[in-house]
């Protein structure tokens, strides 16, 4: 599980990120970023009933991105807050795909030592 520090809950927050974020495409994730003065690195996570009406089948998805960005949540290289927003279509990837784009996007967008 992500740590509470690395959370992003606040809606004020969250809007801050949606406005002012620098966006990074890659298959059916969109990442968000914006740098803080917090010292933290921290994340969202956005899935949409537009994705599925299953809760079940949403809750999966976004697991699978949290427990990515928890596995290099240590390698950070700047404190930033960040949205990973899954699109419609995610729901049908495989994980292994899912864990890949992720990967990719947050390669591009520079927010890890690598």
């Amino acid at each position: 599980m992500l740590a509470q520090a690395n959370r992003l809950k606040k809606e004020l927050d969250i809007t801050k990120v949606l406005k002012k974020g620098r966006s990074f495409k890659e298959g059916f994730l969109i990442l968000k970023s914006v740098k803080n003065e917090r010292g933290q690195t921290r994340f969202g996570f956005i899935v949409s009933k537009k994705v599925s009406n299953k809760a079940n089948i949403r809750n999966r998805i976004r697991r699978q991105l949290r427990e990515v960005i928890r596995l290099r949540v240590k390698q950070t290289n700047q404190a930033s807050d960040n949205l990973v927003i899954a699109l419609k279509g995610i729901e049908k990837e495989k994980p292994l795909i899912i864990r890949e784009s992720l990967n990719n996007i947050i390669t591009r967008a520079k927010l890890f030592n690598d």
